[in-house]
């Protein structure tokens, strides 16, 4: 399997979330009962995984041998995708932290965890779509095939060393269960 295939079967997981993040906006925004608590745990896998895991390999691993391999940093592709990783870093600090405050109380916060959410949503959409139809498609191109296998072990090396055994595993369960929370 080539690497940009992970990458893009990750992104299906992603996807999950992000449709989650978007009910559970719209039953809040329509004054139906949604525990804080599920925005919380969506931050937390995003930072654990689509930020920890997947952005990673990504950011320390593919962008690099694209650029290796002749893609510039600036002016690129990978220079869009560094920057709405940024975005959708800053998306999750402030919907994190949002969450938090509805959660004590703060009934002011219902908005802003709206709003957050669903730019979060918006942008990921659209960053995904970009990813799996226009840079992994270059990078399946552009990097040689035998670059494509060591890309891969890198891949795996990265998720015994950094990730951590079973850390996958508690993710997709951690979407399976919030995907039910919110009745997809």
């Amino acid at each position: 399997m080539k690497a940009t295939q992970a990458l893009m079967d990750e992104h299906r997981v992603i996807e999950r979330i992000i449709l989650v993040l978007e009910t559970a906006a719209q039953n809040l925004e329509q004054g139906q009962p949604v525990r804080p608590g599920l925005f919380i745990e969506v931050t937390d896998f995003i930072k654990g995984f689509a930020d920890g895991c997947h952005h990673q390999k990504e950011e320390g691993i593919l962008f690099k041998s694209l650029e290796e391999n002749g893609m510039p940093v600036q002016g690129s592709p990978i220079g869009v995708m560094l920057f709405e990783h940024e975005q959708s870093r800053q998306f999750t600090r402030d919907l994190r932290e949002a969450a938090q405050r509805l959660e004590v109380g703060d009934k002011a916060m219902t908005s802003k965890v709206i709003e957050n959410a669903v730019g979060y949503a918006a942008l990921l959409r659209q960053h995904i779509m970009k990813e799996d139809q226009i840079l992994f498609p270059i990078a399946d191109q552009m990097i040689p095939q035998e670059k494509h296998e060591q890309i891969w072990d890198d891949f795996e090396n990265f998720e015994h060393e950094e990730t951590g055994e079973g850390v996958h595993e508690k993710y997709l369960a951690l979407a399976d269960r919030l995907t039910q929370e919110v009745s997809l």
